[in-house]
């Protein structure tokens, strides 16, 4: 899987996180990680702003347990990021 391939951030409701600029996540890339929920390890709580250009991307997930991953790639179209368990999480998050 290239980069261009990569699920884009669909949407981000995460106020505090320094990648959301008006909802949309710029990370390049971020990680769900495999912690109790599916939570976005990319979350950054800073009033100062950063990223790249362009829409941010699922570069990894650990959570094995999802429907949408597949050897720790997301297959999903896109993802929303939004509180849940923690701050910043996946809320595309499925059971396999």
């Amino acid at each position: 899987m290239t980069t261009m391939n990569l699920p884009i951030v669909s949407s981000c409701s995460v106020d505090g996180c320094s990648y959301n600029h008006d909802h949309d996540c710029h990370a390049g890339a971020i990680t769900v990680t495999g912690s109790a929920g599916a939570a976005c390890g990319t979350f950054v709580h800073t009033a100062d702003k950063g990223g790249v250009d362009a829409h941010g991307h699922v570069g990894a997930c650990h959570r094995a347990d999802c429907r949408h991953n597949d050897h720790l790639e997301c297959t999903a179209s896109g993802v929303d990021v939004g509180a849940g368990a923690d701050p910043a999480d996946c809320l595309t998050f499925a059971p396999a």
